[in-house]
């Protein structure tokens, strides 16, 4: 999800938390606040759907009742009449890189194909060993098919659509959703290491690697994929066709709005802010010239031409590390209709809301809800109701984490 992952590990374990990572640049180059929190909090009901999950960040709905749940350490699980079922979905362990006890890495996201009734087809993002020596790890795009019992995934059977090298361990980006078009999208990190250190403009800015980007391909053909025909950046020379908007860090969920159809993405900030996007077919969001709406490299007197700015951001006195949601569709709660949800990884949910041409940012207030949670995704179902996903602990062997659902 981020870069803590350094030498400064042992120490983040044993003061139980992050912020100690942060304290160099956030003292000595400490940002006022923008638009912080202007819109008033919002008081909301939590009910728990799930517990006992390994690591859980991603979540899906079949469609009859069931959910699918995506752990880190490699697991989908299978939750069936609110219980969890023992046996895994699907078991990918065995292809994932060597992970530590606290990693960035793994079993990153997953999505289920729009006709998955019919054709039971699952996505996977997820990090295996490296193949290229200089590289940290690989980042592996691959479909799989449920079996016959309708119960279990043959790990084996699994059609890998491409890999990519990935030069650090952090910033894998690693969300998968299929858009209102039928195409699947997919959230690129930047290559990890910090400050996307790589070539004179970076990954995010190097129209050459899909690093750094958010991607769109057609997974409905015989070969592995094809590049849809409207792509932006198609039949150009010298660039991925598969791009379809870039200068993104670390984006770490994105979703359609059910009503608009936009994409609302989050990107994970390289120390000092966080940010929401609304991404546009071929947009440049700036990274690495530009963190939020500041210059980051350079640091002074960026070029901002060419760019979109985010739609809003918040600096390291409300989180550290952003968990992107979904703007809320369902029937259940009318009065918060048409406000985008997310989170921070520290635990506060927030909301926001388009008032004139600007976003404002409220707090939300969850009762029925476990103190000190860490957030690691959201969920949406198909009535459009929203869950958040939490883990109560950091090691990836911790079997703390729970899903609870946003109720009135």
């Amino acid at each position: 999800m981020r870069k803590y992952f350094t030498g400064k590990l042992v120490m983040v374990l044993i003061l139980g938390g992050v912020s100690i990572l942060l304290l160099p640049s956030y003292i000595l180059r400490q940002p006022k606040p923008v638009n912080d929190e202007v819109a008033p909090p919002l008081t909301l009901n939590a009910k728990e759907v799930v517990t006992g999950l390994q690591a859980p960040l991603d979540m899906a709905f079949p469609g009859n009742g069931d959910i699918l749940v995506a752990e880190q350490a490699g697991k989908i699980r299978l939750v069936k009449n609110g219980k969890l079922v023992e046996t895994p979905l699907l078991d990918i362990s065995s292809k994932l890189v060597k992970t530590m006890p606290v990693d960035v890495r793994g079993l990153l996201g997953f999505t289920i194909h729009p006709k998955f009734s019919t054709n039971h087809k699952i996505y996977v993002f997820y990090s295996a060993p490296k193949g290229d020596p200089a590289s940290d790890h690989k980042d592996v795009i691959a479909e799989y098919t449920l079996a016959g019992d309708g119960t279990t995934v043959d790990p084996n059977s699994g059609r890998v659509l491409f890999t990519t090298d990935q030069p650090g361990q952090g910033d894998n980006g690693g969300g998968l959703k299929f858009g209102p078009d039928g195409y699947l999208y997919i959230a690129m990190g930047d290559g990890g290491g910090g400050g996307d250190k790589h070539g004179p403009i970076g990954n995010g800015q190097n129209m050459n690697t899909l690093l750094g980007k958010i991607l769109r391909i057609n997974v409905n053909s015989d070969s592995t994929y094809t590049v849809p025909h409207d792509n932006p950046f198609v039949g150009k020379s010298g660039v991925r066709p598969e791009i379809w908007a870039y200068g993104l860090r670390n984006t770490w969920r994105f979703s359609f709005d059910k009503e608009s159809k936009q994409i609302f993405t989050s990107d994970v900030g390289e120390g000092l802010w966080e940010e929401i996007d609304i991404i546009e077919k071929g947009g440049n969001y700036g990274w690495r010239m530009i963190e939020g709406n500041h210059c980051y490299n350079p640091k002074l007197d960026c070029d901002f031409t060419g760019t979109i700015r985010p739609i809003a951001e918040y600096d390291h006195k409300s989180g550290v590390s952003i968990i992107g949601g979904y703007v809320y569709n369902g029937k259940q709660l009318p009065a918060i209709k048409g406000k985008y949800f997310f989170g921070d990884w520290t635990g506060p949910i927030y909301y926001i809301q388009k008032k004139g041409a600007e976003w404002q940012r409220g707090k939300v207030i969850l009762q029925n809800y476990p103190a000190n949670l860490k957030i690691t995704s959201f969920g949406e179902d198909p009535a459009g109701e929203i869950y958040v996903i939490t883990n109560g602990g950091t090691l990836l062997a911790d079997v703390k984490g729970a899903i609870y659902k946003m109720v009135k």
